[in-house]
This record gives structure tokens, sequence and C-alpha cells, in this order.
């Protein structure tokens, strides 16, 4: 969790595969999973946003990929210490056309 501005645009590049200039959010977790960076372009710089908790650990979503997406709610309720994997939500509907 000690990688800045070059360290975490290379790990995105590089690891990831991603754009660093894209304007996504690349959120990055320690492994005692207490601590949160979540790193960005933004118009004229990276910007690192960073949060430690003083109890607690943040409950990511369970999965064996190296990166997934998630929603801007999602991240949001991460921030708040929701738990996402033991989260209910009705299911998102698709339709071609109203009624």
């Amino acid at each position: 969790m000690n990688k800045s501005f070059d360290g975490l645009a290379a790990l995105v590049s590089d690891v990831i595969e991603q754009n660093p200039l894209s304007g996504k959010l690349f959120v990055f977790l320690n492994c005692r999973k207490d601590k949160l960076k979540i790193f960005y372009w933004d118009r004229n710089g990276f910007v690192i946003w960073y949060k430690r908790l003083d109890k607690g650990r943040f409950k990511f979503p369970k999965s064996d990929a190296l990166s997934f997406s998630m929603t801007q709610e999602d991240l949001k309720l991460l921030l708040d210490g929701i738990n996402l994997d033991k989260l209910k939500r009705f299911p998102e509907l698709y339709y071609q056309a109203a009624l």
C-alpha cells in the first residue's frame, strides 16, 4: 500500500491493463483490508484518495479476478462499511419498450 502516483499508474496500465488516464476510479485495498486508495485522472492530474479504518475491515466482494467493475452505489456502500456479498437487491430489469 506504499505506491504513489507513478506506481499506481503503472499498476493500472501493466497489471490491470487499463488506461490510467481514462477517468475511471481504480480502487486498491491493502492485505489487512483496513486501508483503501482510490486513484484516478482528473482533467489535469492524478488524484489519490486514501482512507484508513481505525476499527474493522472493508468488505470487498469475493472474487478470484484480478480486477472487477462496481457501480458508484456499490463504492459508496463499500466506503460506508456495507458487506456487498450479503446485500440483497431487487433484480435489475431491462425492457425493449414501455407500455
